[in-house]
């Protein structure tokens, strides 16, 4: 006879549950999805053998992960040795919901593990009527514990990695492939519009920017003249053209336009420069994020192209996990089922087409070199995934394979084994990754001797106020500062603070001597030296 007990995973705690008459609820599967939906008949069925609840909610974080990754945690582990019979007569069988979880149940712990079928209905149940066979669990509290371990198992995942977040990726190269139709959109738009007063100027300048920045220069094209030939070399950076739309300007065949309309167009072009400058802005921020996320995909094959084939397939990781015959045609789906419906030739190459390498092939060499190049971004892309330090090394390595490889089919020399350029670049890649440890160990030092100094020199101030001033300046600065003060003391000090002379001494002084004292008696008065001046004054007059 067969004892199941089921596992059930909650964000409370753990419960192990013996299912009753498991032979019979096996044969009358309908029946029990309908007794399901009642507690009455749903109690009849289970019962409650054990409960373990989480001591935290950072308890509960760490099993929920160890779950979601198929791994057996330490507290599920003591749980089930804990509360699960002994093996007698009767075979116990341990139910789970999810099968990965319950792999590593029997791999660790020689367990009969069922998963699906019953098992599946009366975990349904347990999910509905749970809060009612827990003693103690109220429908709030269970509701408000699967809120917060949701807000906090999602916002572990997205933190994972803030670095190497490649969502951000995927929403840049989604916002400028929709800037670069927009911008050729409203481009059109002031073409068209300011074509109208000046309708040579398109076949002078054909860059939509240029064009844009020109027509908010111009303006009115009637009030164009030899001073504004240096404006418009800086704008079209050519002194021909210059000179040839200043020529056009004077023998236009355009219609007059009034100031309204052209404020319109100057304040479009405007807008349409704005948005070619961030375009260009854009482009940067790609780069940098490619080369912290992608660094060896970007140098193989480009940071717009890497970006795409990452954005198309969801994220970097997937990308990683797809075989180089799938990154050959990743956004030709179109047309592969097309051609194997059809039993047509199948597409050679999809988003990497884009490639410069795919367009320096023969005709004939296409359809190889696109499929040597896939097999190299698939490295690229699996090296970035899962490599701890970024380096562009490998991707520099694969670049120069493809480069070999594209000389083979025109010239026919060998290219180097990829066995050799692997050692070579995981030989230099060590080399960066030691010296950039080297580096960030430099960095950590440094920090910790100013955490350190600044500890010391504030545990100093406390005891005798001997290291550090009020301004939290310290001991060196402080005996620089006083060594300063005092050569301004002695400076500044006015003669009269010195002990006043004898009578003789000041008759045998000469007459210069008031005249040295003149730039010292500049300083502030104080009361006490007017006093002495004036007793000075009556000492002379007698």
């Amino acid at each position: 006879m067969v004892l199941l007990h089921v596992l059930f995973e909650h964000a409370s705690g753990y419960a192990l549950f013996a299912v009753k008459e498991v032979e019979e609820i096996g044969m009358l599967l309908p029946q029990v999805e309908e007794s399901v939906l009642s507690i009455a008949k749903f109690h009849g069925m289970v019962s409650l053998a054990a409960f373990f609840p989480f001591k935290s909610a950072q308890a509960a974080l760490e099993n929920i992960n160890a779950i979601s990754e198929g791994v057996v945690h330490a507290d599920l582990k003591l749980f089930l040795e804990t509360n699960l019979p002994q093996t007698g007569k009767k075979k116990t069988m341990l139910g789970v919901s999810d099968a990965k979880i319950g792999a590593s149940l029997q791999e660790e712990l020689g367990l009969s593990i069922q998963t699906g079928g019953v098992v599946a209905e009366i975990t349904r149940g347990l999910r509905l009527h749970f809060h009612s066979l827990v003693k103690g669990l109220t429908a709030l509290a269970a509701s408000k514990a699967q809120l917060g371990l949701g807000h906090s198992y999602s916002r572990a995942k997205v933190k994972f990695n803030v670095n190497r977040a490649d969502n951000m990726i995927i929403q840049s190269i989604a916002l400028l492939d929709q800037l670069d139709k927009d911008i050729n959109t409203f481009s059109m738009r002031v073409r068209e519009w300011y074509g109208y007063h000046f309708p040579e100027l398109i076949k002078i300048v054909p860059d939509n920017s240029t064009y844009c920045r020109l027509a908010q220069l111009i303006g009115n094209r009637k009030e164009l003249s030899e001073e504004s030939l240096e404006g418009l070399e800086e704008v079209v950076m050519d002194s021909a053209k210059a000179q040839a739309v200043l020529d056009a300007s004077r023998s236009s065949m355009g219609m007059d336009i009034s100031p309204i309309d052209l404020i319109n167009i100057e304040r479009f072009s405007n807008r349409v420069v704005s948005l070619a400058d961030y375009r260009r802005e854009l482009q940067e921020y790609l780069r940098s994020k490619m080369s912290q996320v992608a660094p060896n995909l970007a140098a193989l094959i480009g940071e717009v192209v890497g970006a795409r084939l990452i954005s198309h397939a969801g994220s970097l990781t997937n990308l990683a996990k797809y075989p180089a015959s799938t990154v050959q045609i990743l956004g030709a789906e179109k047309a592969l089922f097309r051609a194997l419906k059809t039993r047509g030739n199948t597409p050679k190459y999809g988003l990497i087409f884009h490639s410069t390498f795919i367009g320096r092939a023969a005709a004939k060499n296409k359809g190889r070199i696109s499929r040597y190049l896939a097999n190299k971004c698939t490295i690229a892309s699996r090296i970035d995934c899962f490599s701890e330090v970024p380096t562009s090394v490998f991707g520099d390595k694969l670049r120069d394979q493809v480069e070999e490889r594209l000389s083979f089919y025109e010239t026919g020399d060998l290219p180097r084994k990829n066995v050799d350029v692997m050692k070579e670049a995981v030989k230099e890649a060590g080399d960066v990754a030691a010296e950039m440890k080297r580096k960030l160990e430099k960095r950590e030092k440094k920090r910790r001797k100013r955490e350190s100094r600044a500890g010391e020199a504030e545990a100093n101030g406390d005891t005798n106020g001997a290291a550090e001033v009020g301004d939290g300046t310290p001991a060196k600065k402080k005996k620089r500062k006083q060594q300063a003060e005092e050569l301004q003391v002695e400076e500044t000090t006015p003669a009269e603070e010195e002990k006043p002379p004898s009578k003789k001494k000041k008759r045998a002084k000469s007459e210069p001597a008031p005249e040295e004292e003149a730039p010292e008696e500049e300083a502030p008065e104080t009361p006490a030296t007017e006093k002495k001046k004036k007793k000075k004054k009556k000492k002379e007059a007698e």
